[in-house]
């Protein structure tokens, strides 16, 4: 086996095509020289098999820059209507710091290299819960709080056994304001 190396050329434009690892002209021309091919036709009809080939070529636009796309998607969806949203009590409209959203919510270290159903993804949530527990401790000076379970009513039901089980003999009451979502109420 040769191994053919080949410089890569990155063109310095603003277009899809040169912003993505690829190959250029001549990277695609050494690589089917090394498989004895003459056209990436020729490697689709060895590696593709023909019952599955689309037979009418794509009718694609000519290609633009990503800014040109990014106003096009804008333009499209400014089109949207904001309706009001049923989705009903207890969820609430808040604003995620984008620092919060990158880091920890849309950061693939919490989940990556595991499937949902396995146990391992719980523990990047634990750490998170971990983190913001402590970070809420630090805060607020307090020697407990709270890291809550997936829902609210959940979340209020642990609340109220962490505070019972921190201080058994101040008995068995809980105050509980009437404007909460009912189902929380009913939890609790």
């Amino acid at each position: 086996m040769t191994v053919t190396e080949v410089e890569l050329d990155r063109a310095d434009d603003d277009a899809f095509e040169h912003r993505h690892i690829g190959p250029g002209p001549e990277e695609t021309d050494a690589m089917l020289d090394v498989l004895g091919l003459s056209a990436l036709d020729e490697l689709i009809e060895h590696a593709v098999p023909a019952t599955i080939r689309e037979k009418t070529p794509l009718q694609l636009p000519a290609p633009v820059g990503e800014h040109t796309v990014l106003e096009e998607l804008r333009a499209i969806a400014s089109r949207n209507e904001v309706f009001t949203s049923l989705i009903g009590l207890g969820y609430y409209d808040t604003i995620t710091p984008a620092v919060i959203q990158r880091n920890v919510l849309e950061n693939p270290a919490w989940y990556t290299a595991y499937t949902p159903y396995q146990p391992e993804i719980s523990q990047g949530r634990l750490e998170a819960l971990l983190n913001f527990q402590t970070m809420v401790a630090d805060l607020t000076g307090m020697e407990l709080a709270n890291a809550s379970l997936l829902d609210e009513a959940s979340a209020a039901a642990e609340a109220m056994a962490l505070c019972h089980r921190s201080n058994p003999k101040a008995g068995m009451s809980f105050f509980v304001d009437a404007d909460c979502h009912p189902a929380t109420i009913d939890v609790v």
